[in-house]
């Protein structure tokens, strides 16, 4: 079984650091597609940043790099209109 397919909508997500960054909406592509935010916003995060799944997807970034990393519009142009 692979990593990507290990990954399950609403698993929490969780940096290097033990801190959560929300949950998984679905995985799209090649990255994590989190569920909105309390402002409404959608976050992206590469599937390279995952270091391990079990009941959360733990990430190899520190809360720090997620923030630097992760991104606030689609990364596939095909699905903006």
């Amino acid at each position: 079984m692979t990593m990507q397919s290990q990954i399950r909508e609403h698993m929490p997500v969780k940096c290097a650091d033990g801190n959560n960054h929300g949950e998984v909406d679905k995985v799209d592509g090649d990255y994590i597609k989190l569920t909105k935010d309390n402002s409404g916003t959608h976050h992206w995060l590469p599937l390279s940043a995952v270091d391990h799944v079990d009941e959360h997807v733990h990430l190899k970034l520190s809360h720090e790099q997620v923030h630097q990393q992760w991104l606030s519009e689609d990364p596939h142009p095909e699905h903006r209109q």
